[in-house]
C-alpha cells in the first residue's frame, strides 16, 4: 500500500488513516464504545421520555503541542475564586468556528488548578456557570466522554 492510493487530500497520513477505516467498515461493523458519535446518540436518546442526559463533556486538545486544553475562570460573587478545569460543556458554536463553552467540575473537588484530566474528580461533573469563548482553529482533536447529567 502505497501513501494513499484511494485519497488525495494532500496529508499522507489522513490519505493512510481514511483507507484503514474504509476497509475495517469492509470487514465489520464500526462502533466504538465512547465515541463522540456513541455520546451523541446517548444524549439524543431513543425515548420519548429522554434520558434524563443533558451534556456531552469534551476535552480539547490544543494545536500544536496536542497537550488538553485547560480553561480557567471564577463566579463574578467570588472573583479570588479561580478555578480550572480540562472538561467544557460546548454551548455555542457560530458559524466563523467560535465557541462558547462551559467549565465543568465536580463541585466536591478541591483542587482549583488540576494539572492533567485524570488528576481532576469528574463524578461528578457539573455546569459552572464559567464560560468562555475560545476559537475552534486552534484546537487539534476533541474527545467526548460518555453524555451525562450536568445541570443541577
Amino acid at each position: 500500500m502505497g501513501c494513499g492510493k484511494d485519497f488525495d487530500t494532500g496529508n499522507c497520513v489522513c490519505d493512510i488513516l481514511k483507507e484503514i477505516v474504509e476497509a475495517q467498515n469492509d470487514v465489520i461493523e464500526n462502533c466504538c464504545d465512547t465515541s463522540c458519535e456513541q455520546s451523541i446518540n446517548d444524549l439524543l436518546g431513543d425515548t420519548d421520555n429522554g434520558n434524563g442526559l443533558d451534556t456531552v463533556p469534551v476535552i480539547l486538545y490544543c494545536k500544536g503541542t496536542c497537550k488538553p486544553f485547560k480553561g480557567f475562570g471564577a463566579h463574578p460573587s467570588d472573583i479570588g475564586d479561580i478555578v480550572g478545569s480540562f472538561f467544557f460543556r460546548v454551548k455555542k458554536v457560530t458559524d466563523d468556528c467560535c465557541a462558547v463553552i462551559e467549565l465543568l467540575r465536580d463541585p466536591r473537588d478541591d483542587d482549583r488548578d488540576p494539572k492533567d484530566p485524570v488528576d481532576q474528580d469528574t463524578k461528578p461533573l457539573c455546569t459552572t456557570g464559567i464560560c468562555m469563548t475560545v476559537d475552534l482553529s486552534c484546537f487539534c482533536h476533541v474527545t467526548c466522554l460518555p453524555a451525562i447529567n450536568a445541570i443541577h
